[in-house]
């Protein structure tokens, strides 16, 4: 029968090789900042989002190592005698600020910052880094196909093509950047977001002919229905499901096919059989370009899978974790191409009185002058170990369409060009 280890051992082995040296060497306890950052946006990105946090703060609340976990390290020669009391012991006991959840980031915005001793700190960071690294990936694709959707509502349909786990932290991230509902249920269940779903093509394969699958449907679940009309041929499919139903059919879903051929000729189809109230759902491949694609035919809704849960091409967000202060004192990485700078940063976003944004400001060991119109980007998530209460799920949401309205129209663009908000990041004098 396998152990019952606990979240804990997500940490790398390479982080307890860390604690342990400086454990021995007397360095364990040193004040030490770490912050969490992007060097540069995916291809084609013109902004990211910060998401996760939520996640983040409940999983630290509960960071343990249990006798099962201590007792693995132990027998495997892990650790020494001395980490493994350290372990046993743990508890986060500093500080962590950042962005808040459904807040814009670009290069350089330190997204979140750590702080505490350094072995404390150092023992979160592929935590820290697997739920940010793929909250904001998700988040900040879902947020590009939302803008696509032009206000139709996105279903996130996603959770056959990722991790068990990753589905319901994809739908909650896709929710957070504006999907309108999620097929899971796990992610229905544990955040509140609105879970919906039809039929598949089994379901009609199941039955003796079409319109036998849809009259179960119906008489199972109403009129207020989705039925799948492209088992076989739509037209067809689709006068079918309005005999079945009536002209007062919820909608009706198209997974294949060219869309916008067959969304124009399903409306006509569907006007002509007296459904003029009958919505038009199409899914299958979408991602934020095939959605755009769209944007002029007579489609109501959008389901996406595949492309959302794996952020359309960007599965990672590419973010670091980086020592940046010890003591105080400034300390910097040179190597080539992943120099960062030093000491603890504070930054704000500056705005026209428009309320357009026009830049960042990254300030290191000190705090940006303060001009009418700035906004303070950090709050804070834990204090001296006690994790602080967060906005709700909804309020984040409204956070981030905040958000995308203040940057300038260009950074809203599919297209690939510069961040949305240029960083300017002053290092310590």
């Amino acid at each position: 029968m396998t152990a019952a280890f606990s979240p804990a051992l997500l940490t790398d082995q390479y982080e307890l090789t860390m604690v342990s040296a400086a454990l021995k060497d007397g360095t364990a306890h040193r004040r030490s900042v770490f912050e969490v950052f992007a060097r540069r946006l995916p291809g084609g990105r013109r902004y990211g989002v910060a998401a996760g946090q939520g996640r983040l703060m409940e999983l630290i609340r509960g960071f343990r190592f249990t006798d099962e976990d201590v007792a693995f390290l132990r027998k495997a020669g892990i650790v020494d005698e001395t980490t493994a009391s350290w372990l046993a012991d743990y508890r986060f006991t500093g500080d962590i600020d950042g962005y808040a959840e459904g807040e814009l980031f670009f290069p350089g915005s330190p997204i979140l910052t750590v702080s505490g001793g350094f072995a404390e700190c150092v023992v979160l960071e592929t935590l820290i880094l697997s739920v940010l690294n793929h909250d904001c990936a998700i988040a900040s694709a879902a947020a590009r196909m939302v803008t696509a959707a032009r206000g139709r509502p996105i279903i996130e349909m996603g959770s056959r093509r990722t991790h068990e786990e990753a589905a319901v932290a994809a739908a909650r991230a896709a929710y957070l950047a504006g999907f309108a509902s999620t097929s899971n249920l796990a992610a229905g269940g544990r955040y509140g977001i609105p879970t919906t779903g039809t039929s598949a093509h089994a379901f009609t394969l199941l039955h003796d002919d079409e319109p036998a699958a849809f009259a179960s449907q119906v008489a199972a679940l109403g009129k207020n229905t989705t039925l799948l009309v492209d088992t076989y041929d739509i037209a067809q499919g689709i006068r079918n499901a309005i005999a079945v139903a009536g002209p007062d059919l919820r909608a009706v879903r198209i997974d294949s096919g060219d869309l916008s051929v067959l969304a124009q000729h399903s409306r006509e189809l569907l006007d002509s059989l007296g459904a003029t109230e009958t919505k038009i759902v199409v899914s299958g491949d979408m991602d934020e370009y095939a959605i755009a694609a769209l944007a002029a035919e007579p489609v109501d809704m959008y389901g996406a899978g595949t492309a959302v849960v794996t952020g359309s091409g960007a599965p990672t967000a590419g973010l670091v974790y980086k020592l940046v202060e010890v003591e105080g004192r400034p300390v910097v990485k040179r190597s080539e191409n992943k120099a960062t700078v030093g000491g603890r940063k504070t930054a704000i976003r500056r705005h026209k009185p428009t309320g357009t944004a026009t830049e960042e400001i990254v300030v290191s060991q000190g705090v940006p002058d303060h001009q009418p119109n700035d906004r303070l980007l950090q709050r804070s998530f834990v204090v001296a170990g006690e994790v602080a209460e967060a906005p709700t799920l909804t309020d984040s949401r409204e956070h981030l369409r905040q958000c995308l309205i203040s940057i300038p129209w260009e950074g809203l663009k599919l297209s690939a060009g510069d961040p949305a908000v240029p960083v300017t990041i002053v290092p310590t004098v």
